[in-house]
């Protein structure tokens, strides 16, 4: 017990530490190709960081040996976008908060684009109810639609590379690449180099950060299925969190929000099309709520970045959602 109360402090300094590096690469890394701040966000970083989750979704389902191991991968698909609805948005909201003498900010506003904010919300919930309707239903050639959440993930990226229209950050605002901190222009193979390193570690660190969780609910005799779909996806989604609290906390929330909103589109595409290609995708109870809470999330968000100007203190009741889904699942497996 010890060693895996060890292994989880370690393991979730050695994330913040890592997306350190992380974020400081992927910046420079959008820098050399001349993307904006939202595409550096939502293409670059969000794909880094979703990778490690999308690959154990893809070992689930591919070679879990029997129902209940593809089982996981299933509640993956729906509580990786659940956790980065709710938590990671209310994350932000706080960070901002928080910081708001340390940023010397006027007001509590989200400095963010937020009509883009709006349609990212729009695109990712058109594709989710689709993902939550084949869950309710059963028919002979469904996974062959796994195929379409991979061309709505490429379509995504083909949009959000073309119409960047957010300025790059400006040179004061970027920080010296770690690895070369006294180079004004470090090429770009230290720019790979910072930025792949600091993804294993996260990778690796998120694995081992997962399996103590799972070993510390195993310990306290709490349910399989509440470990799963409660606390895996937040273990899963940390990066993605982390990172937006380190740019937050830097006064680049437009960075930070970004950073969920195209890792929310991933989770949306990649790891259903994964589960659709290799499990039935049908829904019981809980999965189907957690659908619900997403939804309910995203649609709050869209309503709030439609406006126009969101303040930060809007996005931190977001959270709440996740507690209420957390409730549930542990009254139904408590009942069941």
């Amino acid at each position: 017990m010890l060693l895996t109360c060890f292994l989880f402090l370690v393991s979730a300094g050695a994330i913040y530490f890592a997306c350190e590096y992380f974020v400081n690469g992927v910046e420079w890394f959008g820098r050399k190709l001349n993307l904006g701040a939202t595409a550096t966000g939502t293409v670059l970083a969000a794909f880094g960081t979703a990778l490690p989750e999308s690959a154990v979704t893809f070992v689930a389902v591919m070679f879990g040996k029997t129902p209940a191991a593809r089982d996981i991968g299933v509640g993956a698909a729906l509580g990786g976008p659940l956790v980065l609805a709710t938590i990671a948005y209310a994350v932000v909201g706080f960070a901002l908060y928080a910081g708001r003498k340390r940023l010397k900010r006027p007001d509590l506003r989200v400095r963010v684009d937020n009509k883009r904010l709006a349609r990212d919300q729009s695109w990712f919930l058109a594709i989710f109810v689709v993902k939550v309707g084949l869950g309710l239903v059963a028919f002979a050639w469904k996974p062959w639609l796994g195929v379409l959440f991979l061309l709505a993930y490429v379509a995504y990226v083909w949009r959000e590379m073309r119409d960047d229209t957010s300025a790059p950050e400006g040179e004061d605002e970027l920080e010296p690449l770690t690895f070369r901190p006294h180079d004004a222009n470090p090429s770009m193979n230290w720019v790979m180099l910072q930025t792949g390193l600091a993804l294993v570690v996260i990778a690796i660190a998120s694995r081992t950060f997962v399996w103590q969780l799972e070993a510390l609910g195993d310990f306290f005799h709490l349910s399989p299925h509440i470990v799963a779909l409660v606390l895996s996806p937040v273990a899963t989604e940390l990066p993605e969190t982390v990172n937006a609290l380190i740019w937050v906390r830097q006064g680049k929330e437009r960075l930070a929000l970004a950073n969920i909103s195209g890792a929310m589109m991933i989770q949306a595409t990649i790891p259903s099309s994964l589960a659709l290609f290799a499990t039935p995708w049908l829904f019981d109870t809980p999965l189907i709520v957690a659908g619900g809470v997403t939804m309910v999330a995203v649609v709050a968000l869209w309503a709030m970045f439609r406006r126009g100007s969101v303040e930060a203190r809007w996005l931190m009741p977001i959270g709440g959602l996740y507690g209420v889904f957390a409730l549930f699942v542990g009254w139904w497996f408590g009942a069941h």
